[in-house]
């Protein structure tokens, strides 16, 4: 599974502290995945980040809770995919059965990765249907008779008569790997050369935006009701790309100097005006300044800007990107030492 998966154990023994931290702040013991941000809902994506970082850290009680309740609650398509929210105060819970791919594709990977781990086969045969379902539901070719695939965002709602709507944060483009090899999905991979390629031409304008649109005459501005700015979706996108071996993209270039020009000092930036660049939006939470600070370490000339130690004063959704920047920058900038 490379550096970002199953032999990550041995390295990420420091982190362990800020994984129990994590558990401790955002999981439930019934193994549900708490975004208080988000009016206490747990989201598909949000599990899967967590049965992910259970596998990281070895943590098979974590992975059992987190796997039984996404199972129990989520796992409620005939097609196998997860449906995309649970909203604690809903009656029902799950009021919209629609799914959010990303959220498949992670908690495909992480049972993928687990099923060995913890010896639990049927979690590979469960991460197989997750994975089929996708290829067969989720990747539309690009409607410009390009012959490429993207990652739509759903199974209904994101595929329209003018165009497909995308978000180039729903996708790693190591775990979409893992999974077509894995699962025989050619597929899969075609969607990973794609966007990447995609994101190479993104970058030449300027940063990712939170959501676009493919249409028959190119790519366009996201519909109304999608922002178009490089938001708290976007933001994803240099840390997937780091923990993919892909540091050296375009687009983290892109990252970073948008992160180096704006600085912290009045707060990280979060949102970019997708037009100007213009910084609209910044946020105290650190862990938005630790994707600032991995953007700024991924430079020859040394990072200008820091990565923060670890902390739960935040919530759920910086917390977790700041773990995952801190996994990217033990395997592959040690040089860059959190302060």
């Amino acid at each position: 599974m490379g550096a970002f998966g199953q032999e990550a154990g041995a390295s990420l023994q420091s982190l362990v502290p800020a994984w129990n931290a994590w558990k401790a702040a955002y999981l439930q013991p019934d193994g549900r995945i708490v975004d208080v941000a988000s009016g206490g809902a747990s989201h598909s994506e949000s599990q899967g980040y967590g049965l992910y970082l259970a596998v990281l850290f070895r943590d098979v009680e974590a992975f059992r809770l987190i796997y039984s309740w996404t199972e129990a609650n989520l796992a409620l398509r005939t097609d196998g995919l997860l449906a995309w929210r649970w909203l604690p105060d809903a009656t029902p819970n799950v009021p919209d059965m629609n799914n959010a791919s990303d959220g498949d594709v992670f908690y495909a990977w992480a049972l993928l990765m687990g099923a060995d781990l913890f010896d639990l086969p049927q979690c590979r045969g469960r991460a197989g249907v997750i994975v089929k379902a996708v290829a067969r539901l989720c990747l539309p070719p690009v409607p410009n008779d390009s012959g490429r695939r993207l990652l739509a965002p759903g199974v209904e709602g994101f595929v329209r008569p003018e165009g497909i709507i995308y978000n180039p944060s729903y996708w790693m483009p190591k775990l979409m790997s893992d999974l077509a090899v894995a699962f025989n999905e050619p597929s899969l991979q075609r969607a990973v050369d794609d966007g990447l390629a995609r994101l190479g031409e993104m970058a030449d304008a300027g940063l990712a935006p939170d959501w676009m649109m493919a249409t028959p005459d190119g790519w366009t501005a996201a519909p109304e009701g999608f922002s178009s700015n490089t938001g708290y979706e976007a933001m994803r996108v240099p840390v997937y790309l780091c923990l993919s071996g892909q540091a050296s993209h375009p687009m983290v270039r892109r990252y970073r100097t948008a992160y180096e020009a704006a600085g912290l000092d009045a707060g990280t930036p979060t949102v970019f005006d997708g037009k100007t660049g213009e910084v609209l939006e910044r946020s105290p939470d650190i862990g938005y300044a630790a994707l600032a600070g991995l953007a700024s370490c991924t430079g020859a000339g040394g990072a200008k800007l820091p990565i923060p130690l670890f902390t739960t004063d935040q919530p759920y959704y910086p917390a977790t990107l700041h773990l995952f920047v801190l996994i990217a920058q033990i395997q592959g900038f040690p040089q860059c030492q959190p302060i």
